[in-house]
């Protein structure tokens, strides 16, 4: 669950340090003053696009830090320990967004990626935002909400994997019986390639081999007449250093006996004729060893240009050769696989029924859970004022399938305009279809497995009545999970175990925004406020009691099943 955020020169926000409770939490605050700030700086922790615009006016930077603690999440260790970003049992997740909308991330202290931030957080946190009900009417929205509820998430992306895989295997059958001329032709010109280079024998390191070999063949007489001149100067030759030095060596050691000053020069003079003596001997290995051989010269000379003229022929560093040959030899394998076109066909009918395997396993799981969704969400929308509709979830065959599986989800609503059971899109007014939204996001918050649920304003275009039923429903989840409910309703308000009041002043010229935890005598004075009217009256305050008092038996009964 969230534990601490850490909010720092972002939007209109210059410090924050908020420490957060178990159970269910409600921001509140006038209109403007900034509550969906604090729910955007979390987005942004957990992995949200950053740009410029969230670093406060006149700062260099924005920075955001959140701790959760994770110790009853497997999932998330073996996540970290995997990534190399594992800690103790808190996770810390930090983003830094300059004035240039560059962002760095973190976890827990190490460099991040923002998709490594939004892996982590899949598993931290479930936000649904004030426009859900928007996004509710789009048919992907539906089926991705279907899917997540019942667990078949995992099984949808093995049904996408499965259908491309198909896909691709019969554009290359179709390619292959359109273009069987051509990819003849391909073949043919291949098979002489690969078997040109292949009789070249010529392996990646052999070039650097032959430029050696061939420099030194070529010089092999200005070779022979170097070393022999060395060997001259250095041992043979009359005057050769070898007969001075030896000289001068004898003569120092003597005069070491009468003055012991000279024993570090008589020592350094002995080492230098015991490396010339080396270097002599080598030379002679060298003077026996290199000889004259115009034939070999010739062989290296011969080899090189064969080389070269491949080199050429390809347009490619004769280094460059034995990439190219495997290349073709793999492009030819592909050509002989697709010229066997009952071998082709053959696997395309196995990956096509491996498709309808998998797809018809999530279609199974899709029926049963489109039923038990349909009763529970039709029960929560009895609940919201809403009794007389019936929400369902209906399968909608999709020919020959598709990469999402073997039907399209569509909800209908039925018994708000008519028995007859329509698209959401075409029977849910405003005030509906936030209700509505509202009852799915509840039901399949219950179902996730985050710690986690913020709702930002969901409870838009409702009031009364149905707003208390709705502060009940995220009451109930708070038993289970931490929520945060950004909400304009004293209704909702008044069910949450904690609050926190949203204020903005102006300091130095600058507008910004605070959070401030109310005891309980600031939540009955800020439940007043939001009641409405100009003045708070001793009526109004009365009524702000009334709605924080504990209800007692009422909330025995619950509301979600």
């Amino acid at each position: 669950m969230l534990r601490h955020l850490t909010i720092r020169d972002f939007v209109i926000v210059d410090r924050l340090e908020l420490e957060f409770a178990t159970g269910f939490g409600a921001l509140t605050g006038e209109t403007g003053a900034g509550k969906s700030i604090l729910i955007d700086a979390l987005a942004l922790a957990l992995g949200e696009r950053a740009d410029a615009g969230v670093v406060r006016d006149g700062c260099e930077k924005a920075e955001v830090a959140a701790t959760f603690d994770v110790a009853g999440l497997p999932e998330v260790r073996s996540w970290l320990a995997s990534n190399d970003l594992e800690g103790d049992d808190e996770l810390l997740l930090r983003r830094v967004v300059d004035a240039g909308g560059r962002s760095r991330a973190y976890i827990n202290g190490s460099p991040a990626t923002a998709q490594q931030l939004r892996e982590v957080g899949e598993w931290l946190v479930d936000i649904h935002g004030q426009h859900a009900h928007q996004s509710l009417l789009r048919s992907d929205a539906q089926r991705a909400l279907l899917d997540a509820h019942a667990g078949l998430a995992g099984l949808a992306r093995e049904v996408g994997v499965a259908f491309r895989n198909w896909r691709e295997l019969e554009q290359t059958l179709r390619a292959a019986s359109e273009g069987a001329d051509a990819l003849t032709r391909e073949r043919e010109q291949l098979e002489w390639q690969v078997s040109e280079l292949n009789a070249l024998a010529f392996s990646e390191d052999e070039w650097a081999t032959l430029d050696v070999e061939h420099r030194r063949l070529g010089h092999a007489a200005s070779l022979i007449e170097g070393a022999q001149f060395a060997l001259a100067a250095l041992a043979e030759d009359e005057g050769a250093c070898e007969r001075q030095i030896d000289s001068v060596a004898t003569r120092l050691s003597g005069l070491a006996e009468y003055d012991p000053a000279l024993e570090e020069v008589a020592a350094l003079v002995h080492s230098v004729q015991a490396e010339l003596a080396e270097a002599v001997s080598t030379l002679r290995r060298y003077t026996d060893r290199v000889d004259l051989d115009p034939q070999r010269l010739a062989e290296v000379e011969r080899r090189m240009d064969a080389v070269m003229s491949n080199a050429r022929k390809y347009r490619v560093q004769p280094q460059e050769l034995p990439g190219l040959l495997a290349g073709w030899q793999q492009r030819l394998a592909a050509l002989e696989a697709s010229a066997d076109l009952v071998a082709l066909e053959a696997r395309v009918a196995e990956a096509n029924q491996a498709y309808l395997a998998v797809a018809g396993e999530l279609s199974n799981g899709r029926r049963t859970a489109a039923a038990a969704m349909g009763k529970a969400v039709s029960e929560v929308m009895r609940q919201l004022a809403l009794s007389s509709g019936r929400f369902e979830v209906v399968l909608l065959p999709v020919e020959h399938g598709a990469v999402y599986g073997l039907e399209q989800i569509e909800f209908r609503i039925a018994g708000l305009a008519g028995n007859e059971a329509k698209s959401l899109a075409k029977v849910a007014s405003g005030g509906e279809l936030s209700r509505i939204s509202l009852a799915i996001q509840v039901l399949t918050s219950r179902s996730a497995s985050v710690p986690t649920l913020i709702f930002d304003e969901v409870d838009v275009g409702i009031g009364g009545g149905v707003a208390e039923i709705v502060g009940r429903l995220l009451h109930e989840l708070g038993c289970e999970r931490q929520v945060l409910c950004v909400t304009h309703l004293p209704q909702v308000a008044a069910q949450a175990n904690w609050q926190w009041q949203v204020s903005k002043a102006t300091r130095n010229g600058s507008t910004l925004s605070a959070i401030q935890p109310l005891d309980e005598s600031g939540r009955v004075q800020e439940i007043a406020r939001m009641l409405g009217g100009v003045e708070i009256t001793e009526i109004t305050l009365q009524h702000a009691r009334e709605l924080l008092r504990p209800k007692g038996a009422a909330l025995e009964a619950p509301l979600l099943q």
